[in-house]
């Protein structure tokens, strides 16, 4: 249980304390009456003695009484209905609230930290007021009347003659038989006689002489004079004189009860609970009967009929108070009791009090004992007083008590007054109230054993209760306290005698001492049992002390607690006590809060709602409505639906009180603050036909950061190039669309009259469909204008007349159950300044009759857009984006602190061009280096020229727009349809094999020496596009080497002509995704010819070998491939003409076959020959069809010069790694230098292909870079082998010098041999047997510095092996030379060799040694090698 503010040790004798009747005249009640206060009231804050009392039990001894107090009340002769003593404590409790600002106790129980009011004055006031109000009742004599005061005032006539007719009144009242109440306890009851006398009105000498008749009369023991009204009550009281009654009079009198001011209050529980309680004295009721003022006839708690009987809701009484209770409520409003009395005055009641006390009620009380004591000795002939003997009973054995369930099911016999039986309890009540409880224990003890003897129950149950009490409360404490006799009692009360009232005395009495005892467990259960559905009050204040026994254990029962608290609240909610209810709920939930018992919570949510909103506590209701809500509620659809109406009829109710206030915040939908997406710019058009817009940047596509990182370093790229290779400091990429991954440290860039799209995900967590209307964005802006001068602007109901920004209303937006969806709300700014989206705005409804169908949303209507609302709110929420955590310094690392996440707050600037790209015929299939002519069309949708249009992409091979030297092709895509794309010249058949020499310079295709290939500037005319303007532009694409999907970013970057301080150029972005499919592979050589049949060439003469393999798989249709042309592009060499070329000059190609050119290359002359420096390429066409394709032209050219560049940025890369190792000397250089090469070749071919029946000719082209002299090149890129695992060795790495020497292969390509001699020679060996042939050995020095060459004539082996292969034939002559070779010097030797026999001969056995003429070793060359130099021997 609570704490009280009384012990119980104080409490139970304060609870049964001697009653005192009280009559008055009508003039001795007027001069009370004139404090606004009846005379028993008067007496009320006095009558408790200040001091101990003495007197003598019936064995002489003497006893003292400490803290005596007396009731005074006025007489009545009706007992209180039932019904008005509910209504009464039903006030009572409504009016005791929690005090505000008390400070509850924390209770620590576990991990559950408990705010617990640690009083119930509710209850103590209950408890208080129930004991008091209980009728008097035959088996028990506490309450009775001892005594009377017959109050007469001095300004009588005759005063003595008025107490006679009181005293004869009184006597008419307790012994007629028509009043059988009030009840008295004894025939001869004590009167005492009291005159009033009014001090400041009446004569004083009157007053004393009938005071001395008093005495004469009456004796000076049973009379005394109280003097009052010390002052007028008309005079204004200077000094305030202290109101000890208001205390008193507030508990038991209706008029200050808080629960009336709102009008009428329903009490559920009670049938018959009406109105018009009065004061407990009952002065209102006033009758006058033969000239007496009869102030008894009614009690107190008398109920008149309600007003309006038929004006009940629920079968349960509307209670209207009457008329008369409203004029007595104003009437009390202002009152001062004890007006007329001063301190002094005080004084003399309290003097009073004692004196009746001590001189009047004790020694009445005492003689009253010793007469009934002496009654029980004589009855049952007992010799010795009652008092001695019970200590004989008790301490020998006991006798064994029938238990309760054998004793007959009645309340049993009722005893006549004068039974002997009931003095005895006489007896024990009269020494109860002195508080003489040893005495008193023995005669209850004594009348239980009777009375249980004669089946008198209810007797029996009475006595029971006080022996129980009357042990507990013995001095010293000889025996433990029976709670079995308590236990006996409240079940032969409620069970035997169906009395509930006294049933909950006991309970109440009972779970008091057991709490003093700290058996929390034992009251506890206690109360528990006494709750009933008879009374929801009683049933709610026991539920509440029960849970406070749970709390208050040594280990306490946190849970148990809540349920009874919950249950507590659901029974006081039922009496009509909403705000006990609420109370108890709330206490209730800290210990659900958060405990995953989300069902218990929603149910105490919605309690504790709808409590609050009947209380009008709007606001709580509107908060424990949100958290049903928004916890993952796992309530049924149905439920959740019904939470959610009821939130918004609460929500309604608030937001009309308030209409003008700030918009409320709304809990659904969730929304994820962080998933919030901001895109500035228009929306992506669709492809319009064969135009397709650029893809750029749109909500629709899922974040990459390797993408994004793409992107990124493409925009470096182009701004360092237009920044002459330097990014400035200032420069941050390109945002379009702001993400969490983005970085939203600054504040972004919008442009006027551009929109921004805010993505805002929702969630619904319910099972209902929640339907948003008008939803659109919440921001504030503030305008720069162009003076500079800030001046704020603060949208927080958006209008459609807007001329800061347009915001876009989305009318309606369905979110189904338990789905997540995004809406997209745009924003138009039309004008400088800062904007802060702040959040969204909307009305939250539901749909009616929106249940599901097996889980799916089908809802009617739903595709035409028309809801039928239930009903909405109008509320917010705020978009709040925590930004990412910061972890750079130390500080940072050590303490969670978040930077700032600013993409909400767009920084909005002026205007900027715009740019729109459309690519016309673009297609999404090629073969692998097939060319395709397509169209951009590049459009300024702003109202600012535009200039610095480029486009940087990482793969610049894959697209061009042409040289400078592009002939300008027709302009609109559709005449240019079935035209080649290359330049073609028709040309005529005799310059088939020879080829066809062009030139042109790198730098006109934007290839130059230090130039970046990948940023290409955009050709646009006049270099600016003017607002409004579009320029169509060719564009050739080539499908990259590899088959398979390409993505291939383009970056468009452009300024604005005026130039902006804030955003100094835009971007575009694009993404081709081009599959490509297999076509050719070619695989080239080139080696030296030996034949030195160019005079002029001086040695420069070069075999190119080229294989072509169709490696298409006839996917893509295509029938065959004709090789058009193959062209060189070299700064030093060209291709001449063909060597193996059949008659039939088609070289077609079908599926799988492979086809061999051979080509005859020579070094370009002089004058055609670049310098190292300039970029001027020679092209040379051999053409195998009857048109020329111009290869030095776009966009043939273009792709070469693309590849090139590309092919170089690969080897400069590799070759920086050993960039450290070639400081090697010259000499090696230049040995190196005869082994390299630099020419390219380009074979260019269209394919046949049939699709839908129509035959389309693709055409394009490959490129194979050949840079050392026998080795093989590609076309494609050739795929590494991955290398194999090795073991790990370890070693120390020894300091030893890379040594620049050349490698043998490029020593053996220093000198180039050829032999010269006759294929076949006839020698008639019968005439000579020697034959004698003139051979002649070219050698030419291949590099530019000079060589030292040794040729060796000796064979090498004489093994019959090697004999077999040269056959038996000798060199004639000087077996070794030697020679110097000047810088690619061609020097003959003449030499002889000698056959015997005829046969076939290999020549080449010659071994020639050369070295650099500075240096020491000396390489073989391999030079003869290679082919084998055959002649034939014939006998003539």
């Amino acid at each position: 249980m609570a704490q009280c503010v009384q012990s119980v040790q104080e409490l139970i004798p304060d609870s049964f304390v001697p009653c005192v009747a009280a009559l008055c005249s009508d003039e001795a009640e007027r001069l009370t009456r004139l404090n606004h206060l009846s005379f028993a009231e008067l007496l009320k804050p006095f009558s408790r003695l200040t001091s101990e009392v003495h007197m003598r039990d019936p064995n002489n001894q003497l006893h003292i009484i400490k803290n005596l107090k007396i009731a005074v009340s006025n007489i009545i002769t009706q007992p209180p209905q039932p019904g008005a003593i509910r209504k009464l404590l039903n006030d009572v409790v409504s009016g005791s609230q929690p005090a505000e600002g008390l400070v509850a106790n924390v209770i620590t129980a576990g991990d559950y930290d408990l705010n617990i009011s640690a009083t119930t004055p509710w209850f103590e006031s209950y408890r208080e007021t129930f004991l008091q109000s209980m009728p008097a009742s035959d088996h028990e004599f506490l309450n009775h009347y001892l005594a009377c005061m017959l109050v007469a005032s001095s300004s009588e006539a005759e005063p003595v003659e008025q107490f006679s007719k009181l005293s004869h009144e009184q006597h008419r009242i307790q012994h007629n038989s028509d009043y059988s109440y009030p009840k008295w306890f004894i025939p001869n009851t004590l009167k005492y006689y009291v005159l009033l006398h009014d001090v400041s009105a009446g004569d004083e000498q009157r007053a004393e002489s009938i005071y001395e008749e008093m005495k004469q009369k009456y004796g000076t023991q049973g009379c005394y004079l109280l003097k009052i009204n010390s002052r007028a009550s008309n005079r204004a009281s200077d000094e305030q004189i202290p109101d000890p009654w208001s205390q008193y009079l507030q508990k038991n009198s209706i008029q200050n009860q808080d629960s009336y001011e709102d009008g009428p209050c329903t009490i559920t529980s009670n049938k018959n609970s009406d109105s018009n309680l009065l004061s407990l004295d009952g002065l209102d009721n006033e009758v006058k009967v033969d000239g007496l003022p009869n102030n008894f006839r009614a009690h107190p708690l008398q109920l008149d009929q309600p007003s309006d009987p038929s004006n009940s809701i629920d079968g349960t009484d509307h209670v209207k108070p009457a008329s008369s209770l409203h004029e007595t409520k104003k009437g009390n409003t202002g009152i001062i009791h004890g007006a007329c009395l001063t301190l002094t005055d005080h004084d003399r009641i309290r003097q009073f009090i004692q004196e009746f006390t001590f001189r009047g009620l004790l020694p009445h009380i005492e003689k009253t004992i010793r007469q009934l004591n002496d009654q029980l000795m004589s009855r049952k002939g007992l010799s010795r007083s009652l008092f001695s003997a019970t200590k004989k009973w008790f301490s020998g054995s006991k006798v064994p008590e029938k238990s309760i369930n054998e004793l007959k099911n009645t309340s049993g016999l009722l005893y006549p007054p004068e039974a002997p039986e009931l003095q005895i309890r006489k007896m024990a009540d009269l020494c109860f109230l002195v508080q003489h409880y040893d005495l008193a224990y023995s005669c209850y003890h004594t009348a239980k054993k009777d009375f249980l003897n004669d089946q008198a129950m209810l007797y029996a149950a009475g006595a029971l209760e006080m022996a129980a009490v009357s042990a507990f409360l013995q001095p010293g404490a000889p025996r433990p306290y029976p709670a079995h006799y308590m236990d006996t009692a409240i079940q032969t009360y409620r069970d035997i005698c169906k009395n509930m009232v006294l049933a909950e005395r006991c309970v109440l009495l009972s779970a008091e001492i057991l709490k003093s005892q700290s058996k929390y467990s034992e009251a506890a259960a206690l109360l528990i049992r006494l709750t009933s559905e008879d009374s929801d009050l009683r049933s709610a204040l026991l539920l509440e002390q029960a849970a406070h026994c749970f709390i208050n254990m040594k280990s306490p029962m946190v849970r148990k607690y809540a349920f009874h608290m919950i249950l507590a609240g659901h029974r006081f909610s039922k009496a009509g006590q909403k705000k006990h209810a609420l109370r108890c709920y709330c206490q209730a939930m800290q210990v659900y809060k958060g405990k995953g018992w989300s069902l218990a919570e929603d149910h105490i949510n919605f309690t504790i709602g709808r409590q609050s909103y009947t209380l009008r506590q709007l606001d709580n209701a509107v908060s424990a409505f949100r958290h049903i809500l928004i916890n993952e509620s796992k309530q049924s659809a149905a439920q959740q639906g019904a939470f959610l109406r009821e939130y918004l009829y609460v929500y309604k109710n608030v937001s009309q009180l308030s209409p003008d206030g700030p918009l409320p915040q709304l809990p659904l939908p969730y929304i994820n603050s962080s998933a919030t997406r901001v895109f500035f710019g228009h929306d992506r058009r669709p492809a319009d036909g064969e135009k397709q817009a650029a893809t750029h940047v749109s909500l629709d596509q899922e974040y990459d950061s390797e993408s994004s990182q793409q992107w990124r370093e493409l925009e470096e790229q182009v701004v360092a190039v237009v920044n002459k290779g330097i990014i400035p400091s200032n420069f941050h990429p390109t945002q379009y669309c702001l993400n969490s991954y983005s970085d939203n440290s600054r504040f972004p860039l919008a442009v006027v009259e551009e929109p921004i799209t805010v993505e805002v995900a929702f969630r619904n967590p319910l099972k209902v469909p929640l339907l948003l209307t008008d939803l659109s964005l919440l921001w504030k802006f503030q305008p720069k204008a162009f003076s500079g001068k800030d001046n704020e602007e603060v949208k927080e109901l958006v209008t459609s007349q807007s001329a800061m920004i347009g915001t876009e209303v989305i009318s309606e937006f369905l979110i189904n159950c338990e789905e997540s969806k995004v809406a997209r709300l745009k924003l138009f700014p039309h004008h400088i300044g800062e904007l802060h989206i702040l959040g969204v705005v909307y009305n939250l409804g539901t749909i009616q009759g929106s249940m599901t169908v097996d889980g799916i949303g089908a809802l009617p209507g739903c595709h035409t857009g028309k809801y039928s609302l239930s009903m909405s709110v109008r509320g917010r929420q705020d978009l709040e984006i925590q930004g990412p955590r910061l972890n750079n310094t130390k500080e940072e690392k050590t303490s969670v602190k978040y930077g700032p996440d600013r993409r909400l707050d767009p920084i909005i600037t002026e205007e900027m061009p715009l740019l729109e790209v459309f690519f016309i015929h673009f297609p999404t299939g090629l073969l692998c280096g097939e060319i395709r002519k397509a169209y951009v069309e590049f459009v300024n949708v702003s109202k600012c020229p535009l200039a610095g249009l480029k486009v940087v992409s990482k793969r610049p091979e894959f697209f061009t727009f042409g040289g400078n030297t592009a002939v300008l092709t027709p302009l609109s895509p559709s005449a240019s349809e079935n035209c080649s794309a290359y330049k073609t010249v028709v040309t005529d058949s005799t310059s088939m094999c020879t080829a066809l020499v062009s030139s042109a310079s790198s730098v006109d295709f934007g290839i130059g020496i230090e130039s970046q290939p990948e940023v290409i500037p955009v050709p646009l005319p006049d270099s600016v596009l003017k607002p409004g303007a579009s320029v169509q532009l060719p564009m050739w694409l080539r499908g990259p080497d590899e088959e398979g999907v390409h993505e291939i970013n383009f970056l468009f970057y452009y300024e604005s002509v005026k130039k902006q301080p804030k955003i100094r150029h835009r971007i575009l972005r694009h993404t081709a995704v081009i599959c490509t499919s297999r076509s050719l592979n070619v695989r080239a050589t080139v080696c030296r010819s030996n034949s030195l049949e160019d005079e002029e060439g001086r040695g420069g003469n070069m075999l190119v070998f080229v294989d072509v393999e169709n490696t298409n798989t006839s996917e893509a249709g295509v029938k065959e491939f004709h090789i058009v042309q193959i062209s060189s592009s070299s700064k030093h060499w060209k291709l001449q003409k063909s060597v193996n070329l059949s008659e039939n000059k088609d070289a077609k190609l079908a599926s799988r076959e492979k086809g061999k050119f051979c080509f005859k290359a020579l070094r370009c002359k002089e004058k055609e020959a670049a310098t190292q420096t300039s970029e001027k390429y020679t092209f040379a066409d051999i053409i195998f069809g009857n048109e020329q394709i111009i290869s030095s032209a776009s966009p043939c050219a273009d792709f070469f010069y693309r590849s090139l560049s590309s092919e170089l940025k690969k080897t400069q890369a590799q070759l920086s790694v050993y960039a450290e190792k070639q400081s090697t000397e010259d000499a090696v250089r230049l040995i190196q230098k005869c082994n390299e090469v630099d020419l390219n070749i380009i074979v260019l071919w269209k394919a046949y292909v049939v699709e839908d029946n129509k035959q389309l000719i693709l055409e394009g082209q490959h490129h194979v870079i050949l840079r050392t002299v026998g080795k093989e090149a590609f076309s494609y890129p050739q795929k590494q082998d991955p290398p194999e695992m090795e073991l790990l060795k370890f070693f120390r790495s020894e300091n030893t010098t890379v040594s620049s020497r050349p490698s043998v292969e490029q020593l053996s390509n220093l000198i180039k041999t050829s032999l010269h001699y006759p294929e076949s020679f006839n020698h008639p060996f019968h005439q000579k047997s020697l034959c004698l042939v003139p051979v002649t050995l070219l050698l030419s020095n291949c590099s530019k510095a000079d060589v030292d060459v040794i040729v060796d004539l000796r064979h090498k082996t004489t093994s019959p092996e090697a004999l077999e292969i040269h056959g038996s034939f000798t060199w004639l002559g000087q077996t070794q030379y030697k020679l110097q070779l000047k810088s690619q010097e061609i020097h003959s030797l003449q030499l002889k060799a000698c056959f015997v026999h005829t046969g076939v001969y290999n020549l080449g056995t010659p071994r020639v040694f050369a070295k650099l003429s500075d240096q020491v070793t000396v390489f073989e060359t391999s030079q003869q090698n290679s082919m084998p130099a055959l002649i034939i021997i014939n006998n003539v």
